[in-house]
């Protein structure tokens, strides 16, 4: 099934997560190069494999505005000089393609030990501004860079989310209550995950998930409604501050080791990284292309969506959780089987590392499979129109 050859393909000997904590929370002091390094060595560690083993690091990073985050966090950790260091930006997207370019540098013959995913520093990001064209101009600060050359093809992200409730028909009613759901698993799975994090400045859970009452849920204010649609309409599918995912601080990264190198490390394989996908779409509506990339991965490898025992999705808006579950029930599969255990809603979105963390998440799920050989799938879309999705089947 996989387009890969099963004698090439990356197997996965580990996984590790920080906890996932609000901007200006537990992290707030940590960079990259301080928050992810602790991760690093708790998943080597528990991998029973060496520093000096790793070949290579590829991290996604979406704010740290240049550099080589990937460099600073191999140094601090630890690894050979000799390590090669590869920062990758995809904004949502880059902690899950990180580690399908640390699959292909495997698959390849580039490297035979490789640790991949991503990191976000959100409470220590850069103030960023544009340069000056004139002398006489000040330099203008901007929050996000554009992600579409032409202003009309990149809409906010919080209206271009409304637009998709509206042309969706999702209402606020249906995206809170999504939300409250996502928060609601969760906190009963708090301890359940406490296994694969890795614990920094003293924090093992993940710190956002709250209990959401009626009256809570009431208080939350409209963020952003359709300006495409009439406005009875727009008003009846506004998305509220609670249909967001939340700026945040975490870290997540994998192991992933060629056939080579298990048997001579010694390494006991977890999964297996069977196929990926990733995928442009329209910019204008950047939250769609999770699914079509997920989709298309799932032809490629002639699996049909029923046959996977978990699936992760990085839900930075509720109406995409929403059409997950639509497309799932269209397919006749059931829909707990998505972020059984809360998803990005309820965790925060810490840009560059939230996909690796969905990653993550979904290799602990297939651990608890009854059997070897689940099947799993993480999956994410980006700014810009970008989506990516991974398969990986459990082994042991």
């Amino acid at each position: 099934m996989s387009s890969v050859p099963p004698a090439l393909a990356a197997l996965i000997a580990g996984f590790a997560r920080s906890a996932v904590a609000p901007h200006g929370g537990a992290f707030r002091q940590l960079a990259p190069h301080q928050l992810a390094p602790p991760v690093l060595q708790g998943l080597l560690a528990r991998a029973g494999a060496r520093p000096q083993e790793v070949d290579a690091i590829v991290l996604g990073n979406a704010l740290g505005a240049g550099g080589n985050p990937a460099r600073m966090v191999a140094l601090a950790a630890g690894l050979p000089e000799a390590c090669a260091a590869y920062s990758l930006d995809t904004q949502c997207c880059a902690g899950l393609d990180a580690v399908a370019m640390g699959a292909a540098l495997i698959a390849s013959g580039q490297a035979r030990l490789v640790v991949a995913g991503g990191v976000e520093a959100w409470s220590r990001a850069p103030l960023r501004q544009t340069r000056p064209l004139h002398a006489h101009e000040a330099p203008q600060p901007y929050e996000r860079p554009p992600f579409a050359p032409l202003p009309q093809d990149d809409p906010d992200l919080l209206l271009a989310a409304a637009r998709f409730a509206a042309e969706r028909g999702y209402t606020r009613e249906q995206q809170d209550d999504y939300a409250r759901r996502s928060h609601e698993r969760a906190r009963q799975s708090q301890g359940l995950v406490a296994n694969e994090i890795i614990a920094v400045e003293g924090l093992r859970h993940d710190a956002y998930p709250r209990p959401l009452g009626a009256a809570q849920l009431a208080r939350m204010p409209v963020v952003a409604q359709s300006d495409l649609h009439e406005a009875a309409e727009a008003a009846q599918c506004a998305t509220s501050a609670l249909a967001v995912s939340t700026r945040a601080d975490g870290a997540a990264l994998v192991l992933l080791a060629s056939e080579s190198a298990r048997a001579q490390l010694g390494l006991r394989p977890l999964a297996r990284w069977h196929g990926y996908r990733a995928l442009g779409g329209a910019s204008r509506m950047p939250l769609t292309q999770a699914l079509a990339a997920a989709d298309s991965m799932l032809v490629r490898s002639a699996l049909p969506w029923h046959a996977l025992h978990a699936i992760e999705l990085h839900d930075a808006f509720a109406v995409q959780g929403l059409q997950w579950e639509r497309h799932l029930e269209e397919q006749g599969v059931d829909s707990a089987l998505l972020n059984r255990h809360g998803g990005g809603l309820a965790r925060g979105h810490p840009i560059g590392a939230s996909a690796a963390i969905a990653l993550v998440r979904l290799l602990a799920d297939l651990q608890r499979a009854p059997a070897a050989g689940a099947w799993g799938l993480a999956a994410v879309a980006g700014a810009g129109g970008l989506g990516s999705a991974a398969l990986v089947q459990s082994i042991s």
